[in-house]
């Protein structure tokens, strides 16, 4: 199984080898990058081109790795004994299989997706170590060990909003998203707008590098606000005269689309503003 590039997503030579190195490896792959450069996209483009089903596992602060395993809900079965229900008699009634399960359990081989592990207690990637190494746990209350019956492709995406252990960074393959340059950007912008004129493109381009290489800005555009971007652009039916920005201007049109917090709004006023200044 190789997974290249598919006609909805463009994957750079470096992070088609990554991935085909963790399948080959049996290794997760864990996926770091800016927020909105396509790394939860990414599995499930992996998942398409091998033609695997997907399980997706959203991490939040709140998630526990237990969860992932299983949950026994107690509550319900001391209420089910109240109740005089025949089903209490049972404990595997009230285990609630976690996507870890689901995914071990799987007729066939799946993409697993554990989607931003870095959001999630600290030690939330060393309580999944010996499961994503052995592929196995054990459910402490009917006795049985879960193993899996075709390994996972697993794919861990992290925002790089805190350090992971080392004991569990030894244990995955490991790849950075970088963001794309110009080039590779066209090729995205071409899959999701295919005819988009070049000489729009050239000048949205222009601005949006720009406004992302700008000193000081806190939130720096990323590729999925660039396509929102020139979705609004084509929706107004803009022209690439209609983009380009006034002198004294320092904010492209519909700019909130691009910068998503006050300070850089602000920022990039005084920018304007100072170059008004200079102007007279």
């Amino acid at each position: 199984m190789q997974f290249r590039s598919t006609d909805t997503y463009v994957a750079p030579p470096d992070l088609a080898l990554a991935v085909n190195a963790a399948v080959t490896l049996e290794r997760p792959l864990l996926v770091k990058g800016e927020p909105g450069t396509g790394k939860t996209e990414l599995a499930r483009q992996v998942a398409a081109s091998l033609g695997l089903p997907m399980i997706e596992w959203n991490v939040k602060s709140t998630t526990k790795a237990q969860q992932g395993l299983y949950e026994y809900d107690a509550v319900s079965r001391l209420r089910d004994s109240q109740l005089g229900d025949a089903r209490v008699h049972d404990v595997a009634n009230y285990i609630r299989r976690g996507k870890l399960w689901q995914a071990f359990d799987a007729p066939g081989k799946v993409v697993l997706l554990i989607d931003e592990i870095d959001k999630a207690d600290i030690e939330f990637p060393n309580d999944l170590l010996q499961e994503l190494d052995r592929m196995e746990f054990h459910v402490y209350e009917t006795g049985e060990t879960v193993t899996a019956k075709h390994r996972p492709v697993v794919i861990i995406t992290s925002n790089n909003e805190k350090e992971l252990p080392d004991a569990f960074l030894r244990r995955c393959f490991f790849h950075y998203i970088r963001f794309p340059d110009a080039e590779t950007l066209k090729k995205i912008v071409d899959v999701h707008y295919p005819g988009l004129k070049p000489r729009l493109l050239d000048e949205a381009l222009h601005q949006f590098f720009e406004l992302r290489e700008a000193p000081g800005l806190k939130k720096k555009p990323s590729t999925s606000e660039l396509l929102d971007w020139l979705k609004l652009i084509l929706a107004e039916d803009l022209s690439p005269e209609d983009l380009k920005k006034p002198a004294g201007e320092a904010l492209p049109k519909l700019h909130g689309a691009l910068l998503k917090n006050e300070q850089d709004v602000a920022l990039f006023e005084r920018l304007a503003f100072m170059a008004r200044r200079q102007a007279r």
